[in-house]
Order: C-alpha cells, then sequence, then structure tokens
C-alpha cells in the first residue's frame, strides 16, 4: 500500500545477534536463512533476492510474522535477545515495541523490548493449545536463546506452510500490533505456518518475487496486490493484466498443482474513481484481477480460487483510509482464513485419493 518506505539499512545487530543453532527449532515463520542485512530476511537473501525493487528489499529485512512456537507446560519462557533500532518508521507502534506471548487465540502476557541486549520473561500459560510468540518486529530483533522456567518447552509441531504475498495490508498496517495482522490471526486460527511476503509500498506483482514464491515449499498460496499499481508505480489496466497473468504463470511453474487463493484489491475510497496518471482507477485494476484469474480458471487452473475484495471491509474498517484497523484485519482474517484452510485441505484430500 501507499507509504513511505525507509530506505534500506545494513544489519546494525553485533556479531554475536547471528541466529543460534538452539533457537532455530522454534523459529516459524522465515523461509531464508541469516544474511548480513537481515536476521530473518522476507526475501531471497543472496544476488537472486537484490534483483527486487528497493522498496520491497527494505521491506524484506523487517522479521514480519516470524514468531516463535513451542509446545508443553513452563511457568514463564525467558528470552535473550537484541534488536537493531527504535525507529519504526510510518508504520509506529504497531510495528512492535515488545513481545507478546498467545495461547491459541488468547493473550497470555506481553513484555516491552529495549535497544540492543535485553532479558525478559512471559508468562508461559497453560492449555493444549500451542505458545506463539510475537516480536517487536520493526525494531529488528534476533532471539539469542530460549529458557523454560519452571517446566520444560519444546518446539511446537511443523504446520502446513502458508506462503502470503501482499503489500502493506498483509504485511499488517495500523493493526496494533504484530500479533494482530490479519495473516498472524489466520495463521494462529487455522493452524497455518504464515510465511508473510507482505511488503509494504511494493508488492506489485513483480516476477522476482513470483519466483522466489515458486521456489520455495508450501502447501498453500494467497496473492493479494494491485494497490500499489495504482499509485506508487502506476499501471494502466493492459500493464496490470500482462503483469498479473506473467506473475501466475511463474508461481505456477513451480507449483504446478498448489492451491492458490487469489483475493482482489479491497476498497480505497480515494482511488475508486481517481485516474492514476495513466488514466486508471483502482476499480479498473481490480476488474482486470478479477478477470485474469477467472480466465485461468476457466481454462481449467482448479486450484485457483478467487476471492473479490471489494465486499471484504467496508469503509469504517479503515483507520487512514487505506489500511484496515484492528477490526478490519479481524474481518479479513475471518473471510480469509477459512478459505485458505479449505483450499489446502481440499488440495491434501484429492492427493491422497
Amino acid at each position: 500500500m501507499v507509504g513511505e518506505v525507509s530506505e534500506f539499512e545494513s544489519w546494525a545487530g553485533p556479531p554475536e545477534s547471528s541466529r543460534p543453532p538452539e533457537v532455530e527449532p522454534f523459529v516459524r515463520g522465515c523461509a531464508w536463512p541469516a544474511a548480513d542485512w537481515a536476521a530473518y530476511p522476507r526475501c531471497e537473501p543472496g544476488p537472486a533476492g537484490a534483483r527486487l525493487p528497493a522498496d520491497t528489499r527494505a521491506q524484506a529485512a523487517l522479521p514480519v510474522g516470524v514468531r516463535l512456537e513451542f509446545s508443553g507446560e513452563a511457568d514463564a519462557v525467558e528470552l535473550d535477545y537484541c534488536t537493531a533500532t527504535a525507529e519504526l518508521g510510518p508504520r509506529g507502534a504497531g510495528a512492535g515495541t515488545g513481545f507478546a506471548l498467545y495461547r491459541g487465540a488468547r493473550l497470555v502476557s506481553e513484555a516491552p523490548a529495549v535497544l540492543g541486549r535485553g532479558t525478559l520473561r512471559l508468562a508461559a500459560g497453560a492449555g493444549p493449545e500451542r505458545g506463539i510468540v510475537y516480536l517487536p518486529e520493526g525494531m529488528r530483533p534476533v532471539v539469542l536463546a530460549i529458557r523454560a522456567i519452571g517446566g520444560e518447552l519444546a518446539p511446537a509441531p511443523r504446520q502446513r506452510r502458508w506462503l502470503c504475498y501482499g503489500d502493506s495490508i498483509a504485511e499488517g498496517w495500523c493493526a496494533a500490533g504484530p500479533a494482530g495482522a490479519w495473516p498472524a490471526r489466520v495463521g494462529r486460527e487455522w493452524e497455518l505456518d504464515a510465511i508473510n511476503l507482505g511488503y509494504a509500498g511494493g508488492a506489485r506483482g513483480e516476477l522476482a518475487s513470483a519466483e522466489e514464491i515458486a521456489g520455495l515449499p508450501a502447501d498453500v498460496i494467497s496473492v493479494s496486490h494491485g494497490t500499489n499499481c495504482w499509485s506508487r508505480t502506476p499501471h494502466d489496466t493492459a500493464l496490470f493484466r500482462a503483469g498479473l497473468a506473467a506473475f501466475i504463470a511463474v508461481v505456477r511453474q513451480g507449483h504446478p498443482a498448489l492451491p492458490i487463493v487469489a483475493v482482489s484489491p479491497v476498497l480505497r475510497a480515494d482511488a475508486e474513481s481517481t485516474c492514476n496518471r495513466l488514466g486508471t482507477t483502482l476499480a479498473d485494476l481490480r476488474a482486470v484481477f478479477e478477470d485474469v484469474v477467472g480466465e485461468r480458471i476457466r481454462g481449467g487452473d482448479g486450484r485457483l480460487s478467487l476471492v473479490e475484495g471489494l465486499p471484504l471491509l467496508p469503509a469504517e474498517r479503515f483507520a487512514d483510509g487505506v489500511h484496515p484497523d484492528d477490526e478490519g484485519h479481524a474481518r479479513l482474517a475471518a473471510a480469509l482464513g477459512p478459505l485458505i484452510r479449505a483450499a489446502c485441505d481440499r488440495a491434501a484430500r484429492e492427493d491422497d485419493r
């Protein structure tokens, strides 16, 4: 979505902040190894990822959606960590300024993060649900150690992997914190390992991103972009049509039978009937999105499904006219979560026949 995107910064953590192997079994939501510019990169960290636009790669340095997941019972979880910055950018406190521990949908405990090295304890709660620790994404943290206090914890069992490609709405903008973003909510409720590939200001359907998605192991994929093709990098309908068709085609080269849930752009009041510099409205781009996906479905892609984005959110559920508030993210999760999980389940059943 539209918004300022900070210039790319090198990873500022100390040498000891590289991801410790003893913590890795607990880490979820990260598809790539550490890079010299990010502890938990959200794009391919080497030369292939360098082909992405600078704004996308800058957002990929933030560990959006990265979390720790555990099973077992303990009184508390103790974490050693290091953060790289206290500058949260336009997203503000919603980018995360502390750690939050959930058991399923229930928030158990929270603790603020400090700049630099720190140690904190979170009450672990109890119950059959897995424990999930969300990180202060905007501070670019890395977890250096995890310890159980008054009990034992183990890495939670792996869940089916969901690649969630989108813009700042997928990244979680205007949710009160990382745990409130709609992909995080869907992952908790529907037991999916959400890999957040939401890039604020970016996600214009670049083929470099499609190639990354095509090369990642996954069980289900969602694609939800288009607004930044109206504004930040203006497209007309012909360019958007060709780009989206090519994006899906490249993803399908890597995942010929994987379920893909394609979500056309949600409401954006200032763009619905306003032309960009190429004479195209967001309503025009949405119609093209739905047409491209529909054509492919009618052509025989039975594991591609379309969700019309316009009805998903009413105007009053946008915090700034562009990004959903907490209730808006909850509504997106309630609408899209069952569809994404159902697509995953249906493909698994069909493959088992």
